[in-house]
């Protein structure tokens, strides 16, 4: 986004750790876009929808498909190296390939590490622009809002951030803050993803009194590493996609008993069968098989994943990977129009902390990516045509810390952290059930007393900053959860094994103590 702002206006980016540390870097299957003759926007949109189980808004589904192709051109301009494959004309194409939930071959990449030949494109040309401050291993401790007459609250002017190598914290104004904070995998105990995904931006969205929904969708990336010095190594779906196959430990294959496109079913659906085949049989883990591939195909497609089997003493062009599914993707967040903006003025939100409409109950593969660039890309439009008529934010006070002291008790931190993802792990899981929801609830409730009784006595830290925020974003999911009486994409319960057909679908909506947005942004 912000290099569709510079050099016209002048952006600081804030990143909590190198601003190479995040999500995306880890992505290695590609971005969704529909650019063979073959395939059609219609087909895009159809399979979303289907992959949302009945929750993607259609409108939004059909602005990212057709967007989709302008996002991949504006990737190519700005220097991604996408494979590519030879026509039987001898032409040069983009290569694409194909993805559980998906009916065509429609995944660009970068063999299997597009997140890293993205984000390091991006990133080198962002240092090279004008206009551009990047203030790398600073955590934002909150948002700001204006204060109007009456204790009443205005526009975002700006954030507390707390710079982690001096420990100071500092004072950040702006006219519009935008949030692209990731996830909250890191809710739970196993996950593919980086430790920065703390649900950042969710929480804090919140507490300045943004509206989220849908966080009892979190979705199980059904195929991570499983060996006991990796750690969450993903195993893109990509290696699925090009004829891995699911096996017991006897060699027998069993995803065709779930669903008739057997290996290429959606996430949900694999990892939810890859759980019920481990709790069935007891077991630690189930095997993905592409060593029946030639072994250029293999290493030709997916060199990461290869070097890093090497690395744990697989070979995957021989030997089967053994794999368990593990948190991956938020499919809710913080409520956003087609604009990325806020129920708050002047904040916006983009990717994974966001929730558009465009992933429903379940994210189809290759999505979000694409989620990212073409929201990115709306939402820096939309704030060029607002800055003219947006004041400069109000002189605000300095971070007050003249009433706590330094912690003694960081262990306090550490075994609270562990806590958490533990019982969202054993209780929010892949299968759910009321009583494990209302028992999770109930140590949620405890724990955020406790963390928050905390926070108000000691100066703050990163790791303090990050649990408050977990806890918060662990509590929203609890209480989504709870309030769907139904099984539906990546939220399934025993207690409600079925979809509620009687009533029309409905996105899970919670609503801030503070709300108060006059005109909501849906």
């Amino acid at each position: 986004m912000a290099l569709h702002l510079v050099p016209r206006v002048r952006v600081a980016i804030v990143s909590k750790n190198a601003l190479a540390d995040g999500s995306t870097f880890y992505a290695q299957g590609g971005i969704a876009a529909v650019l063979d003759d073959s395939d059609s926007v219609d087909g895009h949109v159809a399979d979303t929808l289907s992959a949302g189980a009945g929750l993607c808004d259609p409108k939004v589904v059909r602005f990212v498909a057709e967007h989709a192709p302008v996002a991949i051109r504006m990737l190519v301009d700005y220097g991604v190296s996408f494979t590519t494959a030879l026509t039987s004309k001898g032409e040069t194409i983009l290569h694409l390939t194909r993805e559980g939930g998906h009916s065509h071959r429609r995944i660009v990449h970068v063999a299997d590490a597009t997140g890293v030949a993205v984000q390091t494109t991006l990133i080198e040309r962002i240092r090279r622009a004008q206009n551009v401050v990047l203030l790398e291993h600073h955590i934002i401790i909150d948002l700001l809002r204006e204060s109007l007459s009456r204790g009443r609250l205005g526009r975002c002017v700006g954030v507390y951030a707390l710079d982690r190598q001096s420990g100071q914290v500092r004072l950040i104004l702006a006219r519009v803050v935008v949030l692209a904070t990731g996830g909250a995998s890191k809710v739970y105990l196993y996950t593919s993803n980086p430790d920065s995904s703390t649900g950042d931006g969710i929480a804090m969205a919140w507490r300045a009194g943004c509206r989220v929904a849908n966080l009892e969708f979190c979705q199980f990336h059904p195929t991570c590493l499983y060996h006991p010095q990796a750690k969450s190594f993903l195993i893109t779906e990509a290696v699925r996609g090009e004829g891995g196959s699911l096996r017991l430990p006897n060699g027998q294959v069993f995803m065709d008993s779930y669903h008739p496109r057997a290996e290429l079913a959606p996430r949900d659906i694999v990892a939810r069968a890859i759980d019920n085949e481990m709790k069935k049989a007891g077991l630690d883990c189930v095997y993905l098989d592409i060593s029946h591939k030639p072994a250029d195909f293999v290493m030709s497609h997916f060199p990461t994943i290869h070097a890093k089997c090497l690395e744990f003493g697989l070979d995957m062009t021989q030997q089967q990977i053994p794999v368990v599914p593990a948190a991956h993707y938020t499919c809710g967040g913080i409520i956003t129009n087609l604009a990325g903006r806020t129920d708050v003025q002047n904040l916006y939100a983009i990717g994974e902390c966001a929730f558009t409409g465009l992933h429903g109950a379940n994210r189809m593969a290759s999505n979000s990516l694409l989620e990212c660039f073409v929201f990115g890309a709306a939402a820096a439009a939309d704030v060029l045509s607002q800055l003219p008529k947006i004041p400069v934010p109000p002189t605000l006070p300095s971070w007050d810390e003249s009433c706590v002291t330094d912690s003694d008790e960081e262990v306090v931190v550490s075994h609270n952290w562990d806590e958490l993802r533990r019982f969202m792990w054993d209780y929010v899981g892949i299968v759910r059930s009321t009583k494990r929801l209302e028992r999770a609830q109930r140590r949620c409730k405890l724990l955020s007393t406790e963390i928050n009784e905390y926070y108000r006595s000691f100066r703050v830290t990163d790791d303090l900053i990050e649990l408050r925020n977990l806890t918060l974003v662990a509590k929203l999911i609890i209480h989504s959860a709870l309030r769907r009486k139904e099984s539906r994409g990546l939220h399934y319960t025993i207690d409600f094994p079925v979809l509620d057909t009687i009533a029309a679908p409905q996105n899970t909506v919670l609503v801030p103590e503070n709300f108060s947005a006059a005109r909501p942004v849906l």
